[in-house]
């Protein structure tokens, strides 16, 4: 990664955590209200995880955040647990986090696509929707093929290019601009990347078994907090008349979301 795209990267998501919906706030109570809202508003995220496999392995979150999924790895007792994110408050809220829940990982503030690990040490990675924010994907991936043992488990999501969130803002800014483009310039920190899915399982082709499903996302049904950077009256009355039950029943194939399992 560029030093120049690492540090505009990096002061993003150290301005805006991944999962705040309350900026600024890390006390007890608010980490609690943001991981019930995060399991509230993405209750898809467990049942892909599959956060209780991971006693007794060794286990790496790539993309820590605010350290929701990291407390739920956590809790399940790994024999080894280990988080990285490109940003210093991140790792700090994450710290903060497992420390009220007496909880321990090995925390570092570290680049994805230079994985501070030997080869072959971790049994399972995880990483939720971050990839698509590093500039080079490819050598991300191929940093967590190395890490893992022989037999050993990657789940990640990824942004999904043909999809009902990408669809509204390329309605909304796409005016001489692709799809791609729409997503580089105005889906959080630049230079963010979706994929087709044959894109996402060509990204993972050194694997030996590669698990895709798409998932709609609370930004194609525009729920929660989703919008704070595009908000507007526009935004506000679209949400109160967006039809939720039509598209869970007839756009599946389109969501934000490409979920993602694969094996060494």
């Amino acid at each position: 990664m560029a030093g120049d795209d690492r540090q505009t990267i990096r002061t993003f998501w150290d301005n805006t955590p991944a999962g705040a919906y309350w900026p600024g706030t890390t006390g007890a109570s608010d980490l609690a209200a943001e991981a019930a809202a995060r399991e509230r508003f993405e209750p898809y995220i467990a049942p892909f995880a599959r956060f209780e496999e991971a006693t007794g392995l060794d286990v790496l979150e790539i993309g820590v955040g605010m350290g929701a999924d990291h407390a739920r790895w956590a809790r399940a007792r790994p024999r080894r647990l280990a988080g990285i994110d490109l940003s210093a408050r991140a790792i700090r809220i994450t710290g903060t986090r497992l420390a009220l829940d007496r909880f321990d990982s090995s925390l570092a503030v570290s680049d994805g696509e230079r994985l501070p690990f030997p080869d072959a040490c971790f049994d399972l990675v995880y990483s939720w929707g971050v990839l698509h924010h590093t500039p080079d994907a490819e050598r991300a991936v191929a940093e967590i093929r190395r890490v893992l043992r022989p037999g050993g488990l990657v789940r990640v999501m990824i942004y999904h290019l043909h999809s009902v969130a990408g669809l509204m803002l390329w309605l909304r800014y796409g005016r001489g601009h692709t799809l791609r483009e729409v997503f580089e310039r105005h889906v959080e920190s630049p230079g963010t990347r979706a994929y087709t899915e044959d894109e996402a399982r060509a990204l993972f082709a050194a694997f030996s078994a590669t698990d895709i499903r798409v998932q709609l996302s609370y930004g194609d049904l525009l729920q929660a907090e989703v919008g704070r950077r595009h908000r507007g009256p526009l935004l506000t009355l679209i949400k109160a008349v967006w039809p939720r039950w039509l598209l869970r029943r007839a756009a599946r194939r389109f969501g934000l979301y490409l979920l993602i399992e694969a094996r060494r």
